[in-house]
């Protein structure tokens, strides 16, 4: 370990994350206007009327834009594992490449074959096979979504799978446990919803912008209503799904849940923050208070979040460094302790290889033995000191509370949205109408600051409590990667602005007069 290239490490790092947020620019758009576009379709199929025939037609170009350059960044994120990560793919990828196989093999397929009916499918297909082909070209992006959430959710609660010392790879033992863990199946309703809650944001706020300029009026207030309504719902179950993603997060990811709310001494009745200004660069304190310069917070909310028992213990970042407190399979090891057993385990490893190539049976049952006492703290094996379990607390934390305050605001926002339009005073509702168009970028940032929680929070590990992301990256030179971080960086920022721009040109042309079916 003291061999690693730190540069090498940022310079992967920051990679990955640059290529991963250019592509959740695109993927939850994606999401959430395939559900909007065909639901209006359904509504053409049902009413017959070419108004909805016109609407669909229009969300579907816009979805088709979009989805075209979520592709590109998303191959290029998948091939990044074999280039930057291969001591990772290496590891485990016999477990994390079955789900991206499945994504790659059904879901790309199913979306290549029925995208192409659905756009050149009018008027040569009946309704019902169009309608058809427009719901299964969104659900081939739901079932690509639910595999590689499958693989990152392993990734954050790895299950399934047994070590083979013989060749230093993990081998699935359980797909069920790996695809049905409580994390898999909380996290892909959670960033479907996201992904709704998004494109309902998206299709009202452009829908408000034809209002203000007055046109395609009445295009515009159905198309409101559509995403006000499919983004209401995804706003508040994603109340649900948080709430269910906190609880697997304090059962099984401790650490994540004291940066999320900078709670460096936990205890019992611990206090939700609702928001705060953390001091920079604290990396221990002997009284939690001394973390924050101020701080609103809830009163014994974080231990009923976290267990649904307001009375819980909730452990802080110095508690899991030290260890000592009380957890479900007794007391909780200092992480020096567990240090010190992931390095006997990585030596047991190490003289199990040795002896079993020598043809020692007898050491290397002795070795074996050795690792399987030790082997739920390899992955501490490859850390420094203690302190490295600690992620960046207030990236963190601020990122956290950034989502939850912006998906309290869309809450609010659509509750109001649909009030004015059931009272049907929506269309002179000027200001309205304006915040609804400028709150787009806010959902953006809310997944955004989502998935910095969901892969920050985690570190320094790759895979939870089995691989740090030292021991995961490449041979590579950091010069290298530093090249290609500069070329991919361009690369997205030119595929942006090209989308923007097709986009922007789409929405001006606005929903275009289309013929009755043949």
């Amino acid at each position: 370990m003291n061999e690693i290239d730190s540069s090498l490490v940022d310079w992967s790092r920051a990679q990955f994350a640059m290529t991963a947020m250019y592509h959740w620019l695109f993927v939850p758009l994606t999401l959430g206007l395939g559900l909007i576009m065909s639901i209006m379709e359904t509504c053409y199929y049902k009413t017959g009327k070419i108004f909805w025939k016109e609407t669909a037609k229009f969300w579907q170009k816009v979805f088709g834009i979009n989805f075209a350059i979520g592709v590109a960044t998303g191959l290029i994120l998948e091939f990044e594992f074999g280039t930057n990560w291969s001591n990772y793919s290496w590891f485990v990828g016999d477990i994390f490449g079955a789900p991206l196989a499945i994504e790659g093999i059904v879901a790309f397929f199913m979306e290549a074959t029925f995208i192409a009916l659905m756009f050149f499918g009018w008027n040569k297909i009946s309704r019902g096979a169009h309608l058809a082909s427009t719901w299964l070209t969104w659900g081939g992006a739901s079932i690509s979504a639910i595999w590689i959430l499958v693989a990152n959710a392993w990734m954050q609660y790895p299950v399934g799978m047994e070590l083979k010392l013989e060749t230093v790879r993990n081998e699935m033992v359980d797909f069920a446990a790996v695809a049905l863990s409580p994390f898999a199946v909380n996290k892909f309703f959670h960033t479907m919803l996201s992904g709704f809650m998004l494109g309902g944001s998206f299709v009202a706020g452009i829908s408000a912008w034809y209002m203000l300029r007055n046109r395609h009026r009445k295009f515009a207030l159905e198309s409101l209503k559509i995403g006000v309504w499919t983004g209401l719902f995804a706003a508040l179950m994603l109340l649900v799904t948080g709430d269910t993603s906190s609880k697997n997060v304090a059962k099984y990811q401790p650490m994540k849940l004291a940066a999320m709310e900078g709670l460096y001494n936990g205890g019992e009745g611990i206090e939700l923050i609702g928001f705060g200004v953390l001091k920079p660069g604290v990396k221990e304190v002997s009284n939690n208070d001394d973390a924050f310069y101020f701080k609103i917070a809830f009163p014994k909310m974080l231990s009923w979040l976290a267990t649904g028992d307001t009375k819980a213990y909730v452990p802080g970042i110095n508690d899991i460094i030290r260890g000592g407190y009380k957890t479900d399979t007794g007391l909780a090891l200092s992480t020096a302790e567990k240090i010190s057993r992931g390095k006997a385990a990585v030596k047991a490893m190490n003289d199990y290889r040795t002896a079993d190539k020598a043809g020692d049976k007898q050491s290397a049952a002795a070795a074996h033995a050795a690792f399987k006492a030790d082997k739920d703290y390899f992955g501490y094996g490859f850390l420094k000191e203690p302190s490295d379990i600690v992620p960046p607390v207030g990236l963190t934390f601020y990122s956290f509370h950034i989502m939850v305050i912006i998906g309290g605001y869309f809450i609010l926002l659509f509750i109001i949205l649909a009030w004015y339009a059931w009272k049907k005073k929506l269309a002179t509702m000027k200001w309205l109408q304006l915040v609804t168009l400028w709150s787009i970028p806010l959902a953006y940032i809310a997944g955004q600051a989502g998935w910095i929680v969901a892969e920050v929070g985690r570190q320094p590990w790759a895979i939870q409590d089995i691989m740090p992301v030292t021991a995961a990256i490449s041979k590579l030179s950091s010069s290298s990667v530093a090249l290609t971080f500069g070329i991919f960086l361009i690369l997205f920022t030119i595929l942006l602005i090209a989308e923007i721009r097709i986009m922007s040109k789409a929405i001006k042309q606005g929903p275009q007069p289309v013929s009755e079916e043949i």
